[in-house]
């Protein structure tokens, strides 16, 4: 009998990780197939998913994040490839979101701003709790939160050298919209994603420990 709950244990521990990669791949060969915008966007803003599944496929047997995690890496997966095959200033979600709220542009990429906060930040938590000497919650929290306002940074200036060396046919990639805080706004969101992914982890860690 304990054989068989360790054995069914295993299974969905190797059935959830590989049924959500088969969706993020699905998704992936879907948002190459006749982009909206140009494919110099797509590649720009589809290569962190693509690298990001390869980083996960190869680090799976050293490191395998809990089943909630790889599905929350999965949906932001899922965001970052709807926003390349539309452009994020074309997505339909955000078009909507703008009838429903009001909003005078189309804010999908501040979902995907959000996510850059809230996935990084857990994926950090489990990798100090589980790597590190680090005991704190507090201390594991900072450092969380500062590894996805690092990668916030280090992707907004990115994308103000795509548009220093070619300005015109990364106008999609950088998708401002013409909004003069486009910048101070996404960092703003990522903020907010880091937060709630520190609130999140830490109740999900609690009840663990129970």
């Amino acid at each position: 009998m304990m054989q068989k709950e360790i054995s069914t244990k295993r299974d969905s521990i190797l059935v959830v990780p590989l049924a959500l990669l088969l969706l993020a791949l699905a998704v992936a060969i879907w948002s190459v197939i006749d982009v909206q915008d140009t494919y110099l966007t797509w590649v720009l803003e589809a290569a962190p998913a693509i690298v990001w599944i390869l980083f996960l496929i190869l680090t799976y047997k050293n490191f395998r994040f809990p089943n909630w995690m790889y599905a929350v890496m999965c949906l932001h997966i899922i965001v970052l490839l709807v926003g390349a095959h539309y452009s994020y200033a074309e997505v339909p979600l955000g078009e909507w979101m703008k009838e429903w709220f009001g909003f005078s542009r189309n804010n999908y990429d501040k979902i995907g701003h959000f996510m850059q906060g809230f996935t990084p930040t857990m994926m950090s938590v489990e990798i100090l709790r589980r790597n590190t000497d680090l005991k704190s919650f507090g201390w594991i929290g900072f450092l969380s939160f500062s590894v996805a306002m690092m990668i916030s940074a280090v992707y907004e200036i990115i994308e103000w050298l795509a548009s220093l060396s070619n300005p015109t046919d990364t106008e999609a990639f950088l998708g401002t919209q013409g909004y003069i805080w486009d910048t101070q706004s996404d960092m703003f969101c990522c903020l907010l994603g880091s937060v709630c992914a520190l609130v999140v982890t830490l109740i999900v860690v609690k009840r663990g420990r129970a």
